[in-house]
């Protein structure tokens, strides 16, 4: 027996989600067949670039209406504001201490929400990774593309 993963993700996250799928649903999943209509109408299908386009739009536009929907059907919504505790877990926010002391700080949150320029990092990233479980005071290494790196964790939050 299969067991299906659930997926942790913030209501910011859940409700992007669920925007996406009304917008493919409702706007974009209709233009596309619009268009493979109108490509038909020209005739020879083989040799019909504007039909071989859109047929290729159609299949992205249901692959993604479909990982949208596993993803929501996965879905267990978590607000921060209700978590608490002396450890770094899913929602929490983190302020870290790099090698020069300098406090860096990062939200970990679901991949849909995840953006490194707004300090969301993804719980399934390598730092999201290294910090889950994690306590004020413990040393986290992390190695990325640009090589091994080390932090200090100085503060956890739940905002």
């Amino acid at each position: 027996m299969a067991t299906v993963e659930k997926m942790p993700m913030l209501k910011e996250g859940y409700e992007f989600i669920s925007k996406e799928l009304v917008r493919l649903k409702t706007i974009e999943r209709p233009e596309v067949i619009d268009a493979i209509e109108e490509a038909r109408a020209h005739g020879d299908l083989s040799e019909n670039a504007e039909y071989h386009a859109a047929k290729e739009r159609q299949g992205q536009i249901e692959a993604t209406i479909a990982d949208y929907e596993d993803r929501m059907s996965r879905a267990v919504v978590i607000d921060p504001k209700d978590l608490s505790g002396d450890k770094v877990v899913f929602g929490a926010t983190v302020t870290l201490l790099d090698e020069d002391e300098k406090p860096v700080k990062y939200q970990i949150v679901g991949q849909i929400e995840a953006d490194a320029k707004q300090g969301r990092i993804s719980y399934n990233s390598p730092l999201g990774r290294a910090l889950i479980g994690r306590r004020i005071g413990d040393d986290v290494e992390v190695t990325v593309p640009s090589g091994d790196r080390y932090y200090a964790v100085d503060k956890i939050e739940f905002i």
